[in-house]
Order: C-alpha cells, then structure tokens, then sequence
C-alpha cells in the first residue's frame, strides 16, 4: 500500500482529498475553493462555473442539472445544445467531472464538439469508433507530454521498467503525466493495482515543460484543445495508449524500486502497435 492516506468510506466526503494523492495534483488549487465540511452542493459548484465563466464550444455557460430532467436527449447533446450537464450530488464521479471543466475548461469543451459532431453522422442508436474513443479518453484518459520523442516511444512499445526505472531522470526531467478522465480520477482516490489510463501522447519542447504550474495548465488545457478539434485524433479506442499510471515516478511510492516493475501482470508486455504520436507544435503554449 502507498504511504499516502486514500478515502476510508467513498460515500463520505473528505475536503483533502486532492491533497491525498500526487495522482490529483492537478485539480488542488480548484478543491481547495470546497472548503465545506460536508459534500459541495450544486449550487457552490455553479457559483465557481459562473466565476471562470466555463462555457461549451457553442458558447453556452456550463449549467448543472439534475439526471431527473434530462428528458429524451442524449447526454452530449444536451451538453452542447443547452450546456446542460447533468449532475448527481454526493457523488465522486460527477463532482470529479465538475473539477475538470473547471481545470482544463477548453478541452472538456473540444472533446463535447467532437462527440457532438460524431453523433450527428451516425444513425439513430449508433456509436462509432470515434465516440467510443472519445468516450475512453472522457472516462480515462491521461494526458502524456514529452520533450523527448524517444519516451513516447517507450510507452507505444511497452517497455515500462526502461521507462519508468531505467530511463526514471529522463521521465522526472522531460515528462509530465495529467489526469484528464473523471472515472481516473475518481479511481485515484482509492488507488489499486491494475489501475491504467488511455493516454494521449503529445510532444512538446522542455520550455513547455518549465512553465509554472498554473501557466502550465492552462497552455496544457489549450494544447489538448487544439488535438481534440482535429478529426483526425481519436479515431478508434486504439489510438489512446495504455499507460500503467501507478508506474509513474512519484505517484506510488511502491514504485520507488526496481522490482516494483517486475509485475508483468499490472506491466503488460503487449504487442507493439502503432498508437497515434502526436506532435503539439514545439515553442507553442
């Protein structure tokens, strides 16, 4: 088990929880804006929306409603049509989905248009391999920046002991691993072996990666934007890479060893493939 401390009882709140976990650093400065002693309702929730003024690709303020009134429409089209998220208080899962518009509030909003636009070419009761990519990532998905291609490189060819151990400078210095799906995240309170994300594999330079934090974010939040607004990203569930996340320097401390990496059951060798390497554009935040 790792040093840090996980949620007891998923039913109770716990107003650190971001702070419990390198996993959701990410969303803390937006958790610590929870400061209540007992679950956030939607109405503390709608007054941060509100504040950042978080909106869809149609320029609809993001409103929280309850599953009761979602009518006939389909969940992302009502998103992207009204900006109607549908919202269920005390819940880990819905209040995570919340966090991340309000952290990366452009890419939640490129991903909606995707699987708007996806909807529309395909027949009534249909799916696709472009929604249930979208899907993946939407539930969850990691976002992978890397300096050095050759990282990238290592993650399509599942070698995760060179990677994350051998090469573990390397990945510490010329890397940075963001958690972007809610089902992720809501998984990373109560981490377990077994737990991997979908990657979205991107190349950025080693300026990108020396932003401050919250600078970072946001050229990160816009950079994943400008990815998912290309119809060529994200074609099939195959083109997000499976990444082994509790692999990751400084998210488990179990992985603070070599032999951590021997688990081939948890570090699946797989089978080489292609999974899409997409290149962000270098210099460019």
């Amino acid at each position: 088990m790792p040093a840090h401390r996980t949620l007891r009882n998923m039913d109770s709140w716990d107003q650190e929880f971001a702070e419990r976990t390198p996993l959701l650093a990410p969303l803390r400065e937006t958790a610590r804006q929870l400061a209540c002693s007992d679950w956030p309702d939607r109405t503390l929730l709608q007054e941060l929306l509100a504040r950042v003024e978080v909106c869809t690709a149609t320029g609809k303020p993001l409103q929280l409603v309850r599953d009761a009134a979602a009518g006939s429409a389909p969940y992302e089209i009502r998103l992207y049509e009204r900006g109607e998220l549908v919202f269920r208080e005390r819940n880990w899962h819905d209040l995570l989905n919340v966090l991340i518009w309000l952290a990366l509030p452009a890419a939640k909003a490129a991903l909606n248009a995707r699987h708007y636009a996806a909807y529309e070419q395909m027949p009534a009761g249909g799916r696709g391999a472009v929604r249930d990519a979208l899907t993946l990532f939407d539930e969850d998905g990691v976002i992978v920046l890397a300096a050095d291609p050759g990282l990238l490189q290592l993650i399509r060819d599942f070698q995760w002991k060179r990677l994350f151990w051998e090469q573990r400078a390397d990945v510490v210095g010329n890397m940075c691993f963001l958690p972007f799906g809610h089902a992720l995240c809501e998984k990373a309170l109560i981490p377990f072996r077994g737990m991997t994300g979908r990657g979205l594999l991107l190349e950025v330079d080693r300026a990108f990666l020396a932003l401050a934090p919250t600078q970072q974010l946001a050229s990160i939040d816009n950079l994943v934007a400008r990815q998912l607004a290309d119809t060529g990203v994200l074609q099939r569930t195959r083109d997000l890479a499976p990444v082994p996340v509790l692999g990751v320097p400084g998210w488990y401390s179990a992985n603070e060893c070599a032999e951590y990496y021997d688990d081939s059951g948890y570090f699946r060798p797989g089978r080489s493939r292609r999974i899409a390497g997409l290149n962000a554009g270098k210099g460019d935040t």
